[in-house]
């Protein structure tokens, strides 16, 4: 799988990464229902076996749970050395449901806890959650560049920050990489200027859910979406952006809409999860596409998405697909 450079630092990134949201577990607010370890791990073997070299994952996902299964994981492969990225500013409250607080003192504290549950001494990219507390931007960054100098983290990165965070952070010391959200269905980086900003600033881009939080597959159909557990925060939550396509009065657009991407996918013996991870990567300011796996059999199917280069044809395809989508929800 090809690799390229993450803005300003050292670091080279498979054109996809492995996501460890989903295997943080149950046990909190944003869950993806029941998740076995056992599982967890050997979908991060396949993945490392499949080409990619780095793992993207964060103390809010279970809490630590995440952070655990994916130290584990790493200690137990005996390939090359896997790049590890984790996060900070999101806490758990009294009933482990999570708030966003990116503040000195907490993550002084958080990236101890990390540096514990992956096994390692130095974590190579570290990225602040949510840019929250609008008012402690500058002291979360800044804190970050301590950890930097003190060799606790290799590079410093920011995920969902708008261009005026960003700024706000570079004035004190570059930015490595923004993580946003960026799929065929959420542009919004396109629109709002990040885009711009980390070409014109040497900042990498690396997105998340580019397939939807597993929305834009073909697994997804009328009887998985009414089989999905009552813990999984896509059944439960219907007014978060992403949920909100699988319950009316989306939910028939857009099995619609994938039924159009499955015929263009087809046509190259390719999948929808497959086209929506190509869709993302056609842009040169995407240094990768963070992918998530839960079970075993997943991510070897999507790895492959990381050499696909969509075509003129295929792209107007897509583009007029999703047009016809837009106008249905309107």
């Amino acid at each position: 799988m090809q690799t390229r450079t993450l803005g300003n630092s050292d670091l080279q990134l498979t054109s996809i990464g492995l996501g460890a949201w989903a295997i943080g577990g149950d046990d909190w607010g944003m869950g993806w229902g029941p998740q076995d370890d056992t599982d967890s791990i050997t979908a991060i073997h396949e993945a490392l076996d499949a080409g990619i070299n780095w793992i993207d994952t964060a103390h809010a996902y279970g809490f630590g749970k995440s952070e655990e299964i994916v130290g584990r994981a790493v200690k137990e492969w005996s390939g090359s050395d896997v790049i590890l990225a984790t996060k900070c500013g999101v806490l758990p409250n009294e009933v482990r449901f999570p708030y966003r607080d990116a503040n000195r003192e907490k993550i002084l504290e958080e990236v101890e806890g990390s540096l514990k549950r992956l096994q390692v001494d130095c974590i190579d990219l570290y990225q602040i959650h949510w840019p929250e507390p609008e008012e402690k931007v500058e002291e979360a960054w800044s804190t970050l560049l301590d950890l930097k100098q003190q060799g606790k983290i290799r590079w410093p990165a920011v995920c969902n920050y708008h261009v005026d965070h960003l700024n706000r952070a570079a004035a004190l010391g570059p930015v490595t990489s923004l993580q946003p959200r960026y799929s065929l269905l959420n542009r919004q980086i396109e629109t709002e200027g990040q885009l711009e900003w980390c070409r014109e600033n040497n900042c990498g881009i690396v997105g998340y859910s580019p397939m939807e939080s597993g929305l834009l597959t073909n697994k997804t159909n009328a009887e998985w979406i009414d089989a999905l557990p009552d813990t999984d925060w896509r059944r439960h939550k219907p007014d978060h952006p992403v949920a909100a396509n699988i319950h009316p009065p989306r939910r028939e657009p857009f099995l619609e809409f994938l039924a159009a991407l499955d015929s263009i996918a087809a046509d190259s013996d390719h999948t929808i999860g497959q086209l929506a991870i190509a869709w993302t990567l056609r842009r040169p300011e995407v240094t990768s596409a963070i992918v998530g796996a839960r079970r075993p059999g997943q991510i070897t199917e999507t790895a492959q998405a990381g050499d696909w280069q969509l075509s003129e044809t295929e792209l107007a395809a897509i583009a007029n697909a999703h047009a016809e989508f837009e106008a249905t929800i309107e």
